[in-house]
């Protein structure tokens, strides 16, 4: 091979390298997000599970599930909370 075929194959090898990792580093924090928006989701199915017996509820979507799963139980605190403010008692 020409020492010129061998620095392209390493030049489009380096390029491949660099695109993949681009496309990863998004598609990973995607994955994370969706991952948090499950977990948000399963926590508010649970709250909803136990607030049946006193008449509560909290809306399942995906702007709650992924506040509840970014924030832990400080979000889903913060939910429960405006709940409460908005509509104006459990």
């Amino acid at each position: 091979m020409h020492v010129a075929t061998v620095l392209a194959w390493g030049f489009a090898l380096f390029l491949l390298y660099v695109v993949a990792y681009i496309l990863y580093v998004p598609l990973k924090m995607i994955a994370r997000l969706a991952y948090n928006a499950v977990l948000g989701g399963l926590a508010l199915y649970l709250v909803n599970l136990v607030g049946r017996f006193f008449g509560f509820s909290v809306a399942i979507n995906p702007a709650t599930a992924l506040i509840t799963g970014l924030l832990g139980l400080p979000g889903l605190a913060l939910i429960i909370g405006l709940k409460y403010v908005i509509v104006g008692g459990l």
